[in-house]
């Protein structure tokens, strides 16, 4: 297999692409033979990349000019691409390149893909165990450190029960190793490249003796000092897999040290099996908006276009941009979407492809210089960020009849550019020669129009008479108020609430004088309405992510929710370009504000902190099972819990929210959206969606507000907030943990209780969270605990009388709507 290659002596990135199944785990193998094939009897240097990420560098001459590398990765849409780059004059290839699909229940990671450092089973053979011994064709060596001893069992192999989700090989299963010195701990050291590099363990166990009556085997299970297990005994023939949920890192100069102890009931000493040590590979790119990328494939494809460039993601990383795209990245952690496309010269022939009204975030399109034929389509109009068309020198049919509403959009803005000559005239006039009417015919239609409306004339006083005496009065008639889709076929917005005008936003903003903040939509103005009412407006950019789709889900949402804990909607703009929400002003910010515990002088106190995480799910468990059908927020984050003027906390920023019906389709695929930090790694593994990922980022937040910690902090060597309360946790000191902006003043044991709710919430596996429900009798609970301590005085911020006013439904779930 490995002794053909395929190299690459054109692009700078040259990639495969498979089709696979978005969230599920596969185990990547890349093979690399050198065998002087170019003559040039020099070991090539190049580096591997996993989609828009980097996975390797790769340097023959450090194995001979023979090199397998693996990775576990879990794809975030339906294709993946492996990529080889040219980082020098040597040119890239490979010999071989394999998928197998993994378990999606073994081997998960919080985050980051896993790198191959060390697979061992243990035994004094010299020969691999791989497939088809293993079904997933892992491929394990062999060791046994000199201070090991081999033990094994001689049952048939077709007794061994496997029940485990990693489906270990059966000859891993019926061997180990233990201390050759009874009575010492069994000790196991590997040495990592850097003491940065993150990494995840997975020690495999399984009892291959049958214990007598009056023998046991219990162990305790160390790693880099810290015991991850206590009194662990393996069952016989039952294979037992112990991991880190979160990355650690082996600070003693990358020097990890697995050490098995016998605890003081065990009679025999402790054994192992099987370890496996992964290196994260950070994925800081974010994968180019899926629907962007299944576009401009199909687009690719549609044309047959060659264009060395066009291969792995279109957008990133930056230097690999496809040549004639133009991509908004916002940062590393949001999806780029493509907002122009220049194939200009790109010898393209036939119609123009109805695909490219699916990249809705264009901006400008260049078809000009090629040898399209056909009439110019009417979807071009319905591209609501259009402002560039340019058709020019083609085979176009102008001639034709011009979509009515391409001209229109081409007088608000939109520049169009066509051949202007006797063939093709101009596309902002009628297009189709003029015809004479005869008199007779002219005439008649005239008469039929007078007709036509006198009749309506009629019928509308008659109608204006019956409805004047039996309709209520307007002030008390709900409104049904179109919301135009701006070219677009979005269905109409029905509402209670009021539609402003663009005019009417910037009267109550004040034009725009006083911005509020600036979020994924837009920016956020204080407002004024009627002298009566403060509200905060949030303004649609023309940068955003954001677009029609999150302004209209956010507006139906809020439309059809109505809880004390949710941000309430005023009302709405939709004229022409401008897209705006209008909703009750919260004068004390967001939560991420007031937990630097320098705002105004004072600290929220930890009692405040219970009352608003307890307001906070209280507004989850609404949408989660108060709501019918049932919603899932996707954004829960510190920045989204506003505050108002009596601390009362509200969930807002609802663009990204889903509904859908429980116990019928209750977790959906969905394009994978969110906050980096706060994202369920469990729906972002397998993009579906389900009220537990609300439940994961909850408890991020629930973290924040015990710890003040920022949610990702590079500087930390556990980056990720849930990593670092995992350390903090395994030394079991709470004041190491809680924020020191309290001092101290706090009950303990409420404390211990929100970070044990919290460390559940955020589990990696969504079976082992709580539902809302159960969070929010936890955290009153928690609050109750807090209230009953009276030894000290608490320290009292300038919103006391928030501790003393606010009370709660003493109903376990909230009522359906």
């Amino acid at each position: 297999m490995v002794w053909t290659l395929r190299y690459f002596p054109e692009g700078k990135r040259n990639c495969y692409s498979f089709n696979v199944k978005q969230g599920t785990n596969y185990l990547i193998r890349a093979r690399f033979l050198y065998g002087n094939y170019d003559g040039l009897n020099q070991y090539p240097e190049f580096d591997i990349h996993i989609g828009p990420n980097f996975w390797k560098s790769l340097d023959m001459s450090t194995a001979d000019g023979n090199l397998l590398d693996e990775i576990i990765h879990t794809p975030r849409s339906n294709f993946l691409d492996v990529c080889l780059v040219k980082t020098g004059p040597s040119t890239p290839f490979i010999s071989a390149l394999e998928l197998r699909p993994l378990p999606n229940n073994s081997y998960i990671t919080t985050s980051g893909s896993l790198t191959y450092w060390t697979q061992y089973y243990i035994s004094d053979s010299v020969g691999t165990i791989k497939f088809p011994e293993d079904r997933y064709d892992r491929i394990w060596l062999p060791y046994l450190d000199e201070k090991w001893q081999k033990i094994s069992t001689s049952s048939l192999i077709t007794n061994v029960t496997n029940t485990d989700s990693f489906n270990l090989p059966q000859g891993i299963i019926t061997t180990a190793a233990t201390p050759v010195n009874t009575s010492e701990s069994l000790t196991y050291t590997e040495v990592l490249q850097t003491s940065s590099d993150k990494i995840f363990y997975f020690l495999h166990f399984s009892e291959v003796q049958v214990l007598g009556a009056n023998e046991t085997r219990e162990f305790n299970i160390s790693w880099d000092g810290k015991v991850i297990s206590e009194s662990f005994r393996p069952a016989y023939l039952q294979p037992k897999t112990i991991y880190n949920p979160y990355p650690v890192t082996c600070e003693d100069h990358g020097e990890c040290v697995l050490e098995l102890t016998k605890t003081s009931k065990s009679t025999l000493p402790p054994l192992l099996n099987a370890i496996e040590v992964y290196v994260v590979v950070d994925s800081p790119h974010s994968d180019t908006n899926e629907n962007d990328v299944i576009t401009i494939r199909n687009i690719k494809a549609t044309y047959g276009l060659k264009k060395i460039s066009w291969q792995g993601d279109p957008c990133v990383p930056h230097e690999f941009l496809w040549d004639g795209l133009i991509c908004n990245t916002v940062d590393t952690s949001t999806p780029p979407f493509i907002t122009s496309l220049n194939l200009s010269s790109s010898g393209l022939t036939g119609t123009i492809a109805d695909g490219i009204q699916n990249l809705t975030y264009l901006e400008k399109l260049d078809l000009s210089n090629n040898s399209l034929i056909g009439k110019v389509p009417e979807y071009l109009a319905n591209m609501k960020f259009l402002t560039l068309l340019n058709l020019s020198k083609n085979n176009l049919d102008l001639n034709g009849s011009v979509p009515k509403a391409l001209r229109d959009r081409e007088k608000k803005g939109l520049k169009i550019i066509v051949d202007e000559d006797d063939k093709k005239p101009c596309l902002s006039g009628s297009c189709a020669p003029k015809k004479k009417f005869p008199v007779m015919i002219v005439a008649a239609v005239v008469a039929s129009v007078v007709v036509i409306i006198m009749v309506v004339l009629v019928l509308f006083f008659v109608f204006k008479k019956k409805n004047t005496s039996t309709l209520p009065q307007p002030s008390t008639t709900p409104r049904r108020a179109n919301v135009p889709s701006t070219g677009t076929s979005d269905p109409s917005i029905e509402t209670k609430r009021k539609r402003f005008s663009y005019s009417e936003v910037m009267e109550m903003t004040n034009n725009l004088q006083r911005p509020l903040g600036e979020g994924g939509f837009g920016v956020v103005y204080h407002g004024d309405l009627n002298g009566s009412q403060q509200v905060a407006v949030k303004l649609l950019s023309q940068s955003s992510a954001q677009g029609y789709k999150e302004f209209k889900a956010e507006v139906e949402l809020l439309l059809r929710v109505h809880h004390i804990n949710l941000v309430s909607l005023v009302g709405y703009c939709d004229e022409k370009n401008h897209l705006a929400l209008i909703y009750q002003y919260m004068s004390n910010v967001d939560l991420k504000h007031h937990l630097s515990g320098k705002v105004g002088g004072y600290v929220l106190s930890w009692g405040s902190r219970l009352r608003i995480a307890i307001d906070s799910a209280l507004g989850l468990e609404y949408l989660h099972i108060g709501c019918q059908p049932s919603m899932v927020h996707r954004d829960v984050k510190s920045t989204n819990i506003l505050l108002d003027e009596h601390f009362v906390a509200k969930i807002a920023d609802f663009g990204l929210s889903r509904s859908f019906q429980l116990g019928v389709d209750s977790h959906v695929s969905t394009v994978v959206a969110g906050t980096p930090g706060y994202l369920d790694p469990e729906y972002y593994r397998t993009g579906r969606l389900a009220e537990m990922s609300d439940v994961y980022s909850f408890g991020i937040v629930l973290l924040e507000i015990i710890t003040n910690q920022c949610v990702i902090d590079q500087t930390r060597a556990q980056s990720h907030i849930t990593e670092w309360t995992a350390f903090m946790l395994n030394r079991g000191d709470i004041t190491r943990i809680m924020d020191p902006n309290l001092h101290g003043e706090y009950n303990s044991r409420s404390v211990w209780r929100a970070l044990e709710l919290a460390m559940l919430c955020t589990n990696p596996s969504s079976d082992k969270r709580p539902s809302m429900s159960q969070v929010v009798v936890e955290l009153k609970e928690c609050l109750v605990t807090e209230n009953s301590m009276t030894s000290k005085n608490h320290h009292v911020d300038s919103q006391s009388s928030l501790e003393m006013s606010m009370s709660f439904d003493a109903k376990a779930f909230p009522s359906a709507r």
